[in-house]
């Protein structure tokens, strides 16, 4: 879709496709009776549904973000990069040594790679910065059912919903993972027990989706229980919850190095590795301590581990830079505090996190006095959400679920306010809908070599590409563009020949007057005028976008 005329002059130019569509499309939405059915045919009977609309009503987001599948990929090269710095002994043997010592518990680091690593985005006008890692990110059930409850509001839009059987394959993807996880650890017996634990487990936000786990456990024949980590014993070499053993506990706790009093029985399980922990003590020091973050945006300390140049310059430019702060550094970093955001290095959550802006000096000083590190903003990306026929901005984050350096699947957290919160209403989890790249070519409409790919042009001489599919639904009334009504637009066609699938040379082009009616559907295509054909910066623009796309997207 177009730009929308209220934004701002200065912003329409440079909007792409993608943010054009998280701008003003607001023809997705999640379809509330399927995910309650989804919900409780996960759980296998009525209740779920019912507990997370009582407990989280603002968990799932109504509409999607959109991701140009180029920033994908690009998460993918950072989480590649950072598993690829996480395996080399120098970096192993540095973190290690100022680590607690469970951390370092003989033959871990041969042993099981961890569970569900959260890598989190912030995505803003084509900048990407990761901004932390978490091991024991929760989220990924939850996902997968909102995704069996996506509807398209045409057919055109069809191809973008996750498919049943990509979420049939992420789920199978998950039991193995965790099977992969016990045969690391040098079990050669079939797994065949799993503890959930957290810390009163059925007073936790997301207690639903420790339901879900354990089904999906059980669907594939392995016993599950979720617990306290209290209700834990660790007797004649085994770790027992009640009269079952466990042979692996899949570890959601934020008492990350197992210190406290209630752990104690999973702690000893732990240090006699008589238990399958994961994700453990050693991975939160490896990837979740904040400190990291400095390391791996920093040049001379990647360069002194000899990191090799690609990978270094994939993690620089895309690890906001981070420092750990210390009282000496206090006055310099207090009168840079608006472009930093400060958290505390085993945070968790959002907890205690603040932005330099929002600072108190009663707080700075608690900041002082702590263990922080400061990192350089990158802004979220911004969603446009419509309630009650008002559109209203949204924040948002990626996640990238990922195992052994590989993304598994990315969703993003819709919110408002200072960080994400499942507080906002419109916000919660939503699912990412991707085009190959800014162009939108995916969504081309493709006629064996051939291709078409349209742009409208608006007054202020931006050039924004349009999904071929998105704008034959809204010609055929099949869609709506409410922040379109009532506009004329310039339109561009070009027809395109192919080469190896990619756009290779333009072989037509036509050009018209689009008429937006007032319900934001195509009314009429009209001859363009004299001033309707693109002019030749116009020109540039458009060939930018469809041979161009990765400096198109930046």
């Amino acid at each position: 879709m177009t730009v929308d005329s209220a934004l701002p002059a200065h912003r329409r130019p440079d909007l792409g496709a993608i943010e054009s569509l998280n701008a003003e499309c607001f023809c997705f939405s999640l379809d509330r009776d399927a995910l309650a059915g989804a919900l409780d045919a996960e759980l296998g009977r009525p209740g779920l549904a019912e507990l997370v609309g009582e407990r989280c009503p603002f968990l799932f987001a109504a509409r999607p973000v959109f991701v140009a599948a180029a920033q994908l990929q690009r998460i993918a090269q950072v989480v590649r990069a950072v598993e690829s710095v996480v395996a080399l002994p120098a970096y192993r043997e540095q973190v290690l040594a100022a680590a607690p010592a469970i951390a370092r518990v003989p033959g871990v680091g041969t042993g099981p790679q961890g569970v569900f690593y959260g890598y989190d985005f912030h995505l803003d006008q084509g900048r990407l910065g990761l901004i932390e890692i978490n091991t024991n990110a929760g989220g990924a059930m939850l996902n997968a059912v909102l995704a069996r409850a996506q509807r398209a509001c045409c057919t055109a839009m069809d191809a973008m919903v996750p498919t049943l059987a990509s979420v049939t394959g992420f789920e199978q993807r998950i039991v193995d993972m965790f099977r992969r996880e016990w045969r690391l650890a040098g079990r050669t017996r079939p797994l065949a027990s799993v503890a959930i634990v957290d810390a009163a487990p059925e007073q936790q936000y997301l207690y639903a989706e420790f339901l879900l786990f354990q089904k999906l456990f059980e669907r594939h024949g392995l016993r599950a229980v979720i617990a306290d980590p209290a209700a834990l014993q660790w007797r004649d070499g085994v770790l027992w919850h009640g009269d079952l053993a466990i042979d692996l506990v899949y570890n959601r706790l934020t008492d990350f190095y197992l210190e406290q009093p209630g752990s104690a029985a999973l702690r000893e399980a732990w240090l006699q590795q008589g238990v399958v922990l994961t994700p453990h003590p050693q991975a939160h020091a490896l990837y979740a301590d904040k400190r990291q973050l400095a390391l791996f945006s920093d040049a001379d300390r990647l360069q002194a581990l000899d990191v090799p140049e690609a990978t270094r310059q994939i993690l620089l430019d895309n690890v906001p830079h981070t420092e750990v702060v210390n009282a000496d550094d206090g006055e310099r970093l207090w009168a840079a505090r608006r472009g930093l955001f400060f958290k505390p290095v085993a945070g968790y959550g959002s907890r205690a996190a603040y932005r330099g802006d929002k600072l108190t000096r009663r707080v700075w000083q608690e900041i002082l006095a702590g263990d922080y590190v400061a990192q350089a903003i990158v802004p979220p990306g911004e969603r446009q959400v419509e309630e009650d026929a008002t559109a209203q901005p949204m924040k948002f984050d990626l996640r990238a679920y990922a195992y052994g350096g590989e993304v598994q699947w990315v969703a993003a957290r819709l919110y408002q306010g200072q960080t994400t919160n499942f507080r906002t209403p419109g916000g919660g989890f939503a699912p990412v809908y991707s085009t190959v790249d800014a162009s939108g070519r995916t969504l081309s409409h493709v006629d064996g070599e051939h291709a078409s790919y349209v742009f409208l042009l608006d007054d202020a001489g931006g050039v924004h590409a349009v999904p071929h599919g998105l704008y034959v639904a809204l010609a055929r009334h099949e869609a709506t563009a409410p922040l379109l009504a009532g506009q004329t637009l310039r339109l561009a066609d070009w027809y395109v020949r192919l080469k190896n699938g990619e756009p290779d040379v333009v072989v037509n082009e036509t050009s018209g007057m689009a008429r937006i009616d007032e319900q934001g559907r195509v009314e009429a295509v009209a001859a363009p005028a004299d001033a309707g054909w693109p002019t030749m910066a116009e020109r540039e623009r458009m060939h930018a976008l469809l041979f161009e796309p990765a400096a198109a997207a930046v």
